[in-house]
C-alpha cells in the first residue's frame, strides 16, 4: 500500500499565540523531509544559536528539565570517573525503599564495621549509637558521608555489593546505558564509570520521581554526632535559584558538580566534572547555568491530553483521532527566536484502525523557511476500534481506489 505524507499547518498554544498569527503555511516538504521523528532536538534559531561560555572542564552539559534539551555539552558520551555524584543513585534507590515501605525515615541502623572504616569524607557514625535513616540520607546528601552510603545500601539491600547489583539495574532502567557501578560511594575503581549525559538523567529522575525528599539538596549544612559540616555545593550560597544537587572530588576524578537552577518557574540542570578545585567547579557550573537561563526561554507548545488535530482513520469506529501530546510539551528556544517559526504537522497515510492511546502518528515540525528547528513525536490521544465488516471492506474499497488514482 503506498503512504502519503500529508501536512497540516497548526497554531501553537496561547503562550505562543503572537508569534504565529497570519504565518503563511510552508511549502509542501520533501519525501527526505518526512523521517520519523527524532527525540527532541537541540534549538537551531532562525539567526545565530547562542554560543556557550567557554568552560574549563574535562566534560560538561546543561539541560532544560522541561524540554530535555540539551543546550550545551562538551565530551558528554566520554566515561569519566563519578567521585561521590555516585551518591545520586545511592540516594535514589533509598528514596525508592522509603516510597515502596521498605524503610521508614524513623528507622535506626547502626554503622558496619565496613561502614565505620570506609575512606573518605564521613558523617561521622557512632558505630555504639544507631542513627536514623532521615539523618543517615542529610549525611550521604550533605556531608557526602561514605558511612552513611554503606549504611544506607545495607539497610536497603541487606550488603553493599547487592546493593551495587540495584544500582546498575535501576541504571539500566532509567536509561544509563554508559554507567557502572562498583560501590555505593563513589571511591574510585577502574569499573566504576558514567557519562554527563547520564549524570542529568539521574539529577531529572531524583527531581521527578521523589520531590518530597529533593529539598534535602539545598540544606547548606547538618549537624551530627556534635560536629557540623557545610554543603560543599558553593552556588547554594551564592545563587539563591540553585536548589542543588551534589559535589564530587577524588583526586583522579578532578573536582565535579551537579547543579540544579529553579529560576521563574524554568529548571536547568548542569553537569561539570574534572575541574581543578571546588571554587572552579561552582564558577563553571554558575557560567552554564546563567548561560542556559538568560540565552533560552521555554514556553509551553500544548498542554498534555489537548488535540492539536484530528487525523482520517480508516477501517475504525471512528472515522477521526485527536492526535497531541500525552503531556505537556515544551520546546527551548534561542530568546526572541519563537516568532519566526511555523508549525507544521506531518503525517503519514492512510492510518489504520486498530490504534491505541500514546501510538506515534506523526511529527510537529517548528520550521523556519525550509528550516526544521525542532521536531517533536505526537501519538493518538485516543483509542479507536476497528469497525464492523463491512466498515473494513468499505474503506479497503476506498483506500484502493486512492492508491490506483494517486
Amino acid at each position: 500500500m503506498k503512504l502519503k505524507h500529508t501536512l497540516l499547518s497548526l497554531s501553537l498554544a496561547a503562550c505562543l499565540g503572537a508569534a504565529f498569527a497570519n504565518t503563511p503555511a510552508p511549502a509542501a516538504a520533501s519525501q527526505a523531509d518526512a523521517a520519523a521523528a527524532s527525540a527532541p532536538a537541540a534549538p537551531a534559531a532562525t539567526a545565530a544559536v547562542p554560543q556557550p561560555p567557554q568552560i574549563q572542564a574535562a566534560a560538561y552539559i546543561v539541560e532544560d528539565a522541561q524540554s530535555g534539551q540539551v543546550l550545551a555539552a562538551y565530551g558528554e558520551e566520554n566515561q569519566v570517573e563519578p567521585a561521590s555524584l555516585t551518591k545520586l543513585m545511592t540516594a535514589y534507590l533509598t528514596f525508592k525503599a522509603l516510597e515502596e515501605g521498605r524503610l521508614k525515615l524513623e528507622q535506626t541502623f547502626t554503622v558496619s564495621d565496613q561502614g565505620w572504616r570506609s575512606e573518605g569524607s564521613r558523617m561521622f557514625l557512632d558505630p555504639k549509637k544507631p542513627a536514623s535513616v532521615d539523618d543517615l540520607l542529610k549525611g550521604l546528601i550533605v556531608q557526602s558521608g561514605n558511612d552513611a552510603a554503606i549504611t544506607l545500601a545495607e539497610a536497603v539491600a541487606g550488603s553493599e555489593a547487592a546493593f551495587v547489583d540495584q544500582m546498575n539495574a535501576e541504571a539500566l532502567r532509567l536509561g544509563m546505558t554508559q554507567t557502572r557501578f562498583t560501590n555505593s560511594t563513589g571511591l574510585p575503581g577502574e569499573q566504576h564509570y558514567t557519562s554527563v549525559t547520564d549524570l542529568v538523567l539521574l539529577a531529572k529522575a531524583i527531581i521527578r520521581d521523589y520531590p518530597q525528599y529533593y529539598p534535602i539538596y539545598s540544606v547548606k549544612s547538618f549537624r551530627y554526632n556534635n560536629i557540623d559540616q557545610p554543603n560543599r555545593n558553593l552556588l547554594l550560597y551564592r545563587d539563591p535559584s540553585v536548589d542543588g544537587l551534589k559535589t564530587g572530588h577524588t583526586s583522579s576524578a578532578g573536582y565535579n558538580l551537579v547543579a540544579s537552577s529553579n529560576r521563574n518557574g524554568r529548571r536547568v540542570i548542569s553537569v561539570v566534572v574534572g575541574t581543578e578545585s571546588p571554587e572552579a567547579r561552582a564558577a563553571e557550573s554558575s557560567k552554564l547555568l546563567n548561560w542556559a537561563l538568560q540565552s533560552f526561554e521555554t514556553p509551553k507548545l500544548y498542554n498534555g491530553n489537548e488535540a492539536i488535530a484530528e487525523i482520517k482513520v480508516y477501517k475504525g469506529s471512528s472515522s477521526l483521532v485527536r492526535v497531541g501530546f500525552l503531556e505537556d510539551a515544551y520546546l527551548t528556544l534561542p530568546v526572541g527566536s519563537a516568532k519566526d517559526l511555523q508549525p507544521v504537522l506531518e503525517t503519514v497515510q492512510p492510518v489504520v484502525a486498530p490504534i491505541q492511546k500514546g501510538r506515534e502518528l506523526g511529527t510537529l515540525k517548528l520550521m523556519s523557511g525550509n528550516t526544521v528547528v525542532a521536531e517533536r513525536t505526537v501519538v493518538a490521544l485516543d483509542e479507536v476500534a476497528e469497525s464492523g465488516w463491512f466498515g473494513r471492506m468499505w474503506d479497503s474499497i476506498v483506500l484502493w481506489f486512492k492508491n490506483l488514482f494517486s
